[in-house]
């Protein structure tokens, strides 16, 4: 069983403005904290950083994905799931409604791109600031998965000032995703072609069927900024 360092936990307002930015930055159909339920008004973001051990064995080979790495991602997103699940359950029995997205696959097939982006919901929570390799970075690194929740109950919201945790956007010293990839899918001009990184991750999971679903590479969050903030 795959196990975590301490989770990371932050709370927005579902009323944030940057929820209706994410419809221009990110996707025109990109969902509102209201579509996912009706009378939102916070939203939890949550991020379970892998443990060490489990990214020291995915940096053993360029290209060749850990069983380990691969097993994290399938254990982790299924206990994000029952996370959630058993969170909407409980929060019922107080008369509160909350609903979510499940963690990974809730993306259109055809342009790849989130209905929901765990990702982006992390920062406006205030749990981190993506970088270079559109990974979000967090104060626990980038190694890891992110689960979120709405609800129709208040909760005080994360203040957090905007800090730069990738060494590429802080002093441009670093770009160690880039070289990373195995298919050359990141640029430095902040360019990602998830067309390629998808193919790469369609092979993956036929290499690791046996595990579930493992699409997953994760070579780009193996630098400076997977355990940590980079800054």
């Amino acid at each position: 069983m795959t196990r975590h360092r301490s989770p990371l936990v932050g709370f927005a307002a579902a009323s944030d403005p940057r929820f209706a930015d994410l419809q221009r930055l990110v996707e025109p159909t990109h969902l509102l904290p209201a579509d996912l339920l009706p009378g939102a008004r916070s939203v939890v973001s949550f991020f379970l950083p892998f443990e060490c051990g489990v990214v020291i064995a995915n940096m053993a080979h360029r290209e060749k994905v850990a069983t380990e790495w691969a097993r994290a991602y399938v254990e982790t997103n299924a206990l994000i799931n029952g996370i959630t699940a058993r969170l909407i359950e409980t929060l019922a029995g107080y008369g509160v409604r909350a609903a979510t997205m499940p963690a990974t696959h809730n993306f259109d097939p055809v342009t790849l791109v989130s209905r929901w982006s765990h990702k982006s919901v992390a920062v406006i929570a205030g749990l981190g600031s993506f970088g270079l390799h559109h990974l979000v970075i967090t104060d626990a690194g980038c190694a890891g998965r992110f689960g979120s929740l709405v609800l129709d109950a208040d909760l005080p919201v994360t203040r957090a000032e905007p800090v730069e945790r990738c060494l590429y956007y802080y002093d441009g010293s670093c770009v160690e995703c880039i070289h990373a990839c195995p298919v050359a899918a990141l640029s430095e001009a902040g360019a990602i072609d998830k067309q390629r990184c998808w193919e790469r991750l369609l092979n993956i999971t036929q290499q690791f069927a046996h595990l579930g679903t493992a699409d997953v590479c994760g070579k780009c969050s193996l630098g400076p900024c997977a355990l940590e903030s980079a800054v």
